[in-house]
């Protein structure tokens, strides 16, 4: 990890209008984030606040409400077709379910092959050493590259959609969390290729997962949203050994441990997630926090620095 800024995304906003003019879903609203040269970003959060959302917004998958996100210092949100399409090849995803983002008519040479058909790299002859030199770097045989993905397990299913990733030389892929479709012992093979071609490659990663035990193993920062917003950013040891928030710490709260004879006092949340539609005025997660008081109805938190690299959007710190 270089330190240099990679991608900065301020303000970042997208509202979905909802059928029948019932209303605006406020899925995204107000992410600001910095993700650096070579690191690893965790974002953590329950089901439905947001995450996904923020790393389909950063690679234009889904045309932001409103912010602004810029990779390299270049405006990504102000690029045109084509230059879009050229910063594609710097920018790349894998996606959460490994049975779905592969066409299963299409065999494995043709599905990794195709991002350097679309943006005309190589002959055919150049096509195919890549995709064998793909999947070697990501443990497949390259024989495979003429079967088709019905033939494969999951974890080898999401190897290959890796290979895809990788084959324009990104240098900066969103993980939506690529591990939660998988076994166990799967997913810590998954996470360690993750971190090997990371090591290899330069790689930066936004790597989105409820699973806090695998964020905890491959992420340097860690970010906690909730409700469309950021509520903490931390190192990864300064967030799970120190939370500040009270949502993160209820979060973690819930990881089992480890250590014989160490329980950790579980925190439990009174109350359902607010709906998106219809958010709590003030701060979003006062509905359900221990230490909510009138302000917090009246004035949203802004992340504020608080111990080392970190920010905290909470007006009752300790």
């Amino acid at each position: 990890m270089t330190g240099d800024s990679l991608i900065e995304i301020r303000d970042l906003k997208k509202h979905f209008e909802l059928e029948g003019g019932k209303g605006v879903l406020r899925a995204v609203d107000g992410v600001s984030l910095e993700i650096l040269e070579g690191e690893t970003l965790g974002l953590v959060g329950e089901s439905g606040c947001g995450k996904s959302t923020v790393g389909r917004c950063i690679l234009r998958l889904y045309e932001p409400t409103a912010g602004s996100v810029t990779f390299r210092g270049r405006d990504v949100l102000g690029l045109d077709r084509e230059g879009m399409q050229s910063l594609r090849r710097e920018m790349q995803i894998i996606f959460q379910d490994p049975y779905a983002s592969l066409n299963p008519r299409m065999n494995v040479f043709s599905i990794v092959s195709e991002p350097l058909k679309i943006h005309s790299i190589g002959d055919g002859v150049e096509r195919k050493d890549r995709v064998a030199e793909l999947l070697s770097k990501v443990g497949l045989d390259p024989r495979y590259m003429s079967r088709y993905p019905h033939e494969f397990s999951g974890g080898q299913r999401q190897r290959i959609g890796i290979a895809r990733a990788l084959a324009l030389n990104p240098r900066f892929i969103v993980a939506d969390e690529p591990v939660s479709a998988l076994d166990v012992s799967v997913q810590a093979q998954i996470v360690n290729l993750l971190q090997d071609l990371q090591q290899d490659l330069g790689l930066a990663y936004l790597f989105i997962s409820h699973g806090l035990s695998v964020v905890r193993h491959i992420s340097n920062r860690v970010a906690v949203m909730y409700l469309g917003r950021i509520v903490e950013i931390a190192p990864v040891e300064v967030l799970y050994e120190s939370p500040q928030h009270p949502y993160t710490r209820a979060l973690l709260s819930a990881i089992p441990s480890l250590e014989p004879g160490r329980r950790r006092e579980r925190i439990v949340l009174s109350g359902d997630v607010p709906t998106p539609i219809d958010p709590p005025s003030g701060c979003r997660f006062r509905t359900r926090c221990p230490k909510a008081t009138e302000l917090c109805a009246q004035v949203d938190p802004e992340l504020r620095a608080v111990l080392s690299d970190s920010m905290v959007a909470c007006h009752h710190l300790d």
